[in-house]
């Protein structure tokens, strides 16, 4: 007698949990159907740029009309392709001899904080240098080295790596 109350109690019970655990399902609420497509988007806004007088950001954090300078890994080298757009930053920057150019070297996200620091001082000191050796004066010219802290892509990848391996050319006054 005392195994069929427990088994009784024991069944009541398992029933009163698997009620607990399934609990009671709830509709869904139906969707409004007189929506249409463009309701809720907020008004519409102009997605034309507005250029500045001096300074134009063109690509990357470089000011335009110049151009950043992109460097192997691990490198400070001005290589191949790249030595174009260090000319014609030269070019700009001698024909505007009023502006100062802030040279700043970044790094991908690979390797210390310390060494991307240097190795971002080192491309932006390798391209003030070959600047320059190009005519620019060098009163118009400050470098700095952000490392790694100013990444424009935060992908894992070579792509994404290859655009944060850069010298940016920043107008500042």
């Amino acid at each position: 007698m005392q195994k069929d109350v427990s088994l009784w109690k024991f069944f009541v019970l398992a029933f009163f949990f698997s009620v607990l655990l399934v609990g009671c399902s709830e509709k869904a609420p139906k969707p409004e159907e007189s929506m249409t497509a463009t309701e809720g988007l907020g008004p519409a806004e102009s997605l034309d740029t507005q250029a500045s007088e001096i300074a134009v950001t063109m690509e990357g954090r470089t000011s335009g009309p110049m151009l950043p300078v992109y460097f192997s890994f691990d490198s400070a080298a001005i290589e191949g392709d790249q030595v174009s757009r260090v000319e014609k930053n030269a070019d700009f920057i001698k024909e505007n001899s009023t502006i100062q150019v802030r040279i700043e070297g970044n790094c991908d996200p690979r390797g210390t904080r310390e060494y991307n620091l240097a190795l971002g001082e080192r491309r932006a000191q390798s391209a003030k240098k070959y600047l320059v050796n190009l005519g620019v004066a060098g009163g118009q010219l400050t470098t700095i080295s952000w490392g790694e802290e100013k990444l424009l892509l935060y992908g894992h990848d070579e792509l994404s790596w290859a655009q944060n391996r850069r010298a940016d050319f920043v107008i500042v006054k």
